[in-house]
């Protein structure tokens, strides 16, 4: 195998997106539509940027980025526009590759081996190597992009310093702190499995004791928790309710009761995969948006909805532990319905329930985003096609670096709609 790595297309479409929102976030109109404020805090932000305008001089203006210098640029929209079609032409460009043999993914084993994915190196590493595995870096960016996902739902974020360090502290405890404890703690309680399905992770293998386990679970939920309650102080919860605290403990609980005895949702495929979708995309999600606006009874439902698409994501990681899942007697969705039917699964609630999104966009009155959101899932379908329904477990890992990233800019797409829409 080629010693060095090829750049994975996500990482890049991860790379654009970051890059365009901090470039947003250099104007004074804050974070630019569709991270502009809505209603009468839209039309006063941007009244106060343009000079002293009326406020139907503002409400002309809505959707224009106002520069110091009174210069204008490209709507906010237009860029999310550009920003599918890209991500759109990227996938048909990886697929194709991947079609022709070339991997999708990285082609190190050290650098799978230190991001925690599947055909990592079984050499002996250094322990500090061996606790950035357990903690799974390759699962941060869809938590981290959840964070971006709720501050979008806000429609009022400021590119001020102190909002730049506290959406990217929410990241760390999102990314690196929650889901390194709850990757961590899983290899824990999956450590039988494991050496059926992959005797190289660093438990079953024997290269990190209990102890040091237990050292990091307790680590990173500390960690994760006090920072947590920190963001809460910044924003004024306290005293009063600690929402971005609650919403970490409620995911530290969740993680726990999914892995571990005597619940163990991952037992079940159902309960087990959407417990694991929700918590990929509510959580993160709420998280950003308890920290720089307010939880509405309509976003609950609207990203609980939306977390039933993580059904059809978590089944691929079922596809390569169907053998240790028979033997040790788990109900995983490929256990119950077979790996033909476990497709189609996969497939229809990815693809429905983003259907059901994007018919929910039209009906708010957000024709661009809910265009934007079908855009997305054209490489979703292709990838779809060429990979998870040609072999599902060989293609595992290229199926996920050739589709999840569009599915996660889906979700930002849709919470920029719902900080765009004057209705929310």
């Amino acid at each position: 195998m080629n010693s060095r790595s090829v750049l994975p297309g996500s990482l890049v479409l991860i790379f654009v997106a970051a890059a365009w929102l901090f470039l947003a976030g250099k104007y004074e109109t804050a974070f630019v539509q569709p991270w502009a404020t809505t209603g009468h805090r839209f039309m006063s932000t941007l009244g106060q940027t343009s000079g002293a305008r009326s406020t139907d001089e503002a409400a002309g203006l809505k959707g224009v980025l106002v520069t110091r210098e009174g210069r204008t640029v490209q709507h906010a929209k237009g860029s999310v526009a550009a920003l599918c079609i890209g991500a759109s032409v990227t996938a048909l460009i990886m697929v194709a590759r991947s079609r022709r043999g070339r991997t999708a993914c990285f082609a190190s084993e050290d650098v799978r081996q230190i991001l925690g994915m599947k055909g990592a190196s079984d050499e002996e590493v250094p322990l500090w190597k061996i606790r950035i595995q357990l903690l799974k870096p390759v699962t941060w960016p869809p938590l981290i992009l959840g964070c971006i996902s709720g501050v979008a739902a806000c429609g009022n974020w400021e590119a001020t310093p102190q909002n730049i360090a506290a959406l990217l502290t929410a990241m760390f405890v999102s990314g690196p702190c929650m889901t390194g404890f709850t990757q961590t703690i899983n290899d824990w309680y999956d450590r039988e499995i494991d050496a059926i399905n992959e005797p190289y992770r660093p438990i079953p293998s024997g290269k990190i004791t209990e102890e040091q386990v237990w050292q990091q679970i307790y680590a990173t939920i500390t960690v994760g928790l006090s920072l947590a309650l920190g963001l809460d102080a910044w924003a004024g919860h306290l005293p009063g309710v600690p929402s971005v605290f609650l919403v970490a403990l409620f995911g530290a609980f969740l993680a726990y009761i999914y892995s571990a005895p005597p619940f163990k949702l991952k037992t079940n495929g159902w309960l087990g995969n959407y417990a694991l979708g929700w918590s990929y995309v509510c959580l993160p999600w709420w998280c950003g948006q308890a920290l720089f606006g307010t939880l509405t009874p309509e976003i609950i439902v609207v990203t609980t909805l939306y977390s039933a698409a993580a059904i059809g994501v978590a089944v691929v990681n079922d596809f390569k532990s169907i053998d240790g899942d028979r033997q040790l007697g788990l109900q995983s969705i490929p256990v119950m319905y077979g790996i033909e039917t476990s497709k189609w699964i996969t497939a229809g609630f990815i693809d429905g329930i983003q259907l059901l999104i994007v018919a929910w966009l039209f009906y708010i009155n957000e024709p661009n985003y809910a265009a934007g959101l079908l855009a997305l899932m054209v490489p979703q379908v292709v990838a779809q096609k060429a990979l998870l329904f040609e072999d599902p477990i060989a293609n595992d890992v290229k199926f996920q670096a050739s589709s999840l990233p569009f599915f996660q800019i889906g979700i930002i797409v849709a919470a920029a709609a719902v900080g765009d829409s004057p209705y929310h």
